[in-house]
């Protein structure tokens, strides 16, 4: 079966498994859809943070700390404070030179993001394609006791410390975002499409509601890798994500989560624990290391790629 492999990522989790696809199909197979629910604009550049995340793992330039470029300094970050700037939200200055390059390419040669990001990381050495999920604005926003907070404010001012009872896409009455071009055609001719160990509710749900009917057409089977491993969350919040949305921290809660989002949608799921639900492949799905990344990301394209026969 040919076509690219088609990721659907966002954080951490997201960018791992991609490097492992990277390393599985090599770069020209490969096409990663990111979540952009999480942009901000903020000192004066647009920051996207989950397309840039998953090009500097593809770079192999991705910090230990799990998000921006390695061994970067923060001296514009520093500088701002004496000036009086309450600075909440962290940006490295390689960081922020790579947003403001950004924001140039679309304001000054009228670049979609999807181009601008594409020129950003032919400049890094990325050959394998990362996609915005659409080139307008589709803020994630995040309700809990004290009301609707947008996504990063809830995030990294309030530290994620409020009950989180709902999410939604979009400001109210805006025009919904729909996907570009570039996706619809992955989607299109994917042979198999992964959905990442990544937060179920804010980094996949946004990128599958942009989706929408082209999910609904797809030849390619779709399958899902758990973010629960060895019966925990790595990292974030998605446990209090899944308890808004009635779901235990497991593989089973998060299918029954996807199933309640886009019925129908996984043919498969690939977890550390035994699920019932579907037709799931039961492995170690840790990824600490560059081996393990690639032995999770061959291990479930195999998966995917086998239900596509059945």
């Amino acid at each position: 079966m040919s076509g690219p492999v088609v990721v659907l990522a966002g954080g951490t989790g997201g960018g791992k498994l991609a490097r492992g696809m990277l390393d599985v199909v090599g770069p020209d197979e490969l096409v990663v859809i990111a979540n952009t629910g999480d942009d901000i604009d903020i000192y004066g550049a647009h920051v996207s943070p989950d397309p840039d995340l998953i090009s500097f793992w593809l770079a192999d330039e991705i910090d230990e700390r799990g998000w921006g470029l390695r061994d970067d300094s923060f001296c514009v970050m520093d500088a701002l404070r004496p000036l009086g700037r309450e600075v909440w939200f962290n940006l490295g200055d390689r960081d922020l030179a790579w947003c403001l390059e950004r924001s140039r390419l679309c304001a000054e040669e009228g670049l979609r993001p999807t181009e601008a990001l594409a020129r950003l990381n032919a400049a890094i050495g990325v050959r394998a394609t990362v996609l915005p999920m659409s080139d307008r604005p589709q803020p994630t926003r995040v309700r809990t006791d004290a009301g609707w907070r947008p996504f990063q404010e809830f995030m990294i001012r309030d530290r994620a410390a409020a009950t989180v009872h709902e999410v939604a896409f979009g400001e109210p009455g805006a025009t919904p975002a729909a996907p570009t071009p570039e996706a619809l055609a992955a989607l299109r001719d994917a042979r198999a499409v992964i959905v990442g160990p990544s937060n179920p509710a804010i980094s996949i749900w946004p990128i599958l509601h942009v989706l929408g009917d082209a999910l609904g057409n797809l030849a390619a089977p779709v399958v899902c890798v758990s973010p629960v491993v060895a019966g925990a969350i790595v990292k974030g919040p998605t446990a209090a994500f899944l308890a808004a949305y009635g779901q235990p921290v497991n593989a089973t809660g998060v299918v029954a989560f996807y199933e309640q989002v886009r019925p129908d949608l996984l043919g498969g799921v690939v977890s550390d624990e035994q699920v019932t639900t579907l037709p799931a492949l039961r492995i170690e799905t840790a990824m600490a290391d560059a081996g393990a990344r690639a032995r999770v990301a061959e291990r479930t394209l195999a998966f995917a790629l086998s239900l596509a026969v059945a």
